[in-house]
């Protein structure tokens, strides 16, 4: 029998700042990726490419049908699966999702993982908004389920997302394969989602059945407003689905107190906030990988990535990504592979362990160590982590008010250089 909802520790939270809530002229988004406490995640860099008309693409668990181009795309992922638990691609796209369960019951049988879609979604647009619609599209025609962790109990969910670009952000929340979206207002400003339905009655967008399903069902009479949260949410909350909602209100009053001066910096902080639970480590679950995007509405100005490809953000580097000339794979946040071996791969699946640490992985692990054992030792690799992040922090802020212009070459290769130090100082 499927995990679902009862008191599976599961936990994600995504934030994003609209000018004038940013401090610059540029959306900038966040995400914290809570995931089982020993699984690893990569960061992947995937090349833009050309499919052969007609081609399958194979996913975690299904194959879906390639499309004819897919753009370049960064992903942060659990390292046995096909999807990203957030990323983006190089016109700016930025997603994340969380864990959420509804009314509607989740599905054991494979399908795709919401991860999975978070990665089509971005080799597939170009927008938000375009995004969107690809993940609604895909949901409609193969569905959402399967298990969501390494281990032979199935662990199900459906799926919410927060979407950005250059201009705009969204959010799509789903219920197997039903979904209501709400574009966020400048106005507003900011906007969070951990672990629960968020949208009550602004929808923008909706699936075209979802009022005459809920109402079927009994869960909405047909009159008056009709409140997606409300609706859907299941009536007997969990215990960590509770939890959810006080990080969720943690979060949201985070932001609200930065607004008009959200950057970079302050969105570290909040990921890094651990009396909120927003940076956690609890019940066998903890924050696995981090990320912070800036996406200037000045379209001539580069987006900037920042990846920790290492859990617990509070003691991890943020690296600057820049899709440029001669991007390519920094080797050392990257797990070994397993090919036909793998344990995801043979059925019935999951029967084994294999060992998917990456090289700055086992380093930070050591540090880790280090920074619990020995306080002088620590306190010292804390500080060379935090000179390194500043020095990242400082060369993207020279690039953005245009005091520097380092080559299209140099941009490409900021990410790898910076790994390589983080390595060093773990070496």
């Amino acid at each position: 029998m499927a995990e679902s909802s009862s008191d599976a520790p599961c936990s994600c939270d995504c934030f994003v700042s609209l000018p004038p809530a940013s401090a610059i002229p540029a959306v900038i988004f966040a995400k914290n990726s809570d995931r089982p406490r020993d699984e690893v995640q990569e960061v992947v860099f995937v090349p833009a490419g050309t499919h052969t008309p007609g081609s399958r693409l194979q996913c975690t668990y299904i194959e879906v049908e390639q499309v004819p181009s897919t753009h370049a795309v960064i992903l942060s992922r659990p390292s046995w699966l096909w999807g990203a638990e957030m990323g983006a691609n190089e016109h700016g796209v930025c997603i994340g999702n969380e864990a959420v369960w509804t009314k509607e019951p989740v599905r054991e049988e494979e399908a795709l993982l919401g991860m999975d879609l978070l990665r089509l979604a971005l080799e597939r647009s170009s927008s938000s908004k375009e995004a969107l619609g690809v993940i609604t599209d895909l949901l409609e025609r193969y569905g959402q389920g399967g298990s969501c962790r390494e281990d032979p109990a199935p662990f199900c969910y459906h799926n919410t997302f927060l979407l950005a670009d250059r201009n705009e952000a969204w959010v799509l929340e789903t219920a197997g394969r039903l979904w209501a979206a709400q574009k966020i207002e400048s106005e507003e400003g900011v906007r969070n989602i951990s672990n629960q339905l968020s949208i009550g009655t602004e929808i923008s967008a909706e699936h075209p059945e979802l009022r005459t399903h809920a109402q079927a069902e009994g869960w909405w009479h047909g009159q008056g407003t009709f409140d997606f949260a409300q609706v859907f949410s299941l009536t007997r909350q969990p215990v960590r689905m509770e939890a959810a909602k006080a990080r969720f209100r943690a979060g949201r009053e985070l932001l609200q107190q930065q607004s008009g001066g959200i950057t970079a910096e302050v969105m570290m902080g909040i990921l890094r906030d651990k009396n909120s639970g927003i940076c956690m480590d609890s019940g066998g679950f903890r924050t696995t990988a981090s990320m912070v995007s800036i996406l200037p509405q000045d379209p001539t100005q580069p987006c900037v990535h920042f990846l920790t490809a290492t859990p617990d953000p509070s003691r991890s580097v943020f690296k600057p990504f820049i899709f440029g000339v001669g991007v390519a794979q920094a080797p050392q946040v990257l797990s070994p592979t397993f090919g036909a071996q793998d344990p995801v791969r043979t059925l019935p699946r999951f029967q084994t362990k294999v060992d998917r640490r990456h090289t700055l992985y086992s380093g930070h692990q050591v540090a880790l160590g280090l920074m619990e054992s020995d306080q002088e030792r620590g306190q010292q690799l804390r500080q060379k982590q935090q000179d390194l992040e500043q020095e990242g922090l400082e060369a993207v802020q020279g690039l953005l008010v245009g005091k520097q212009a380092p080559a299209l070459q140099e941009l490409g290769c900021l990410f790898q250089t910076f790994v390589e130090r983080e390595s060093q100082v773990y070496a």
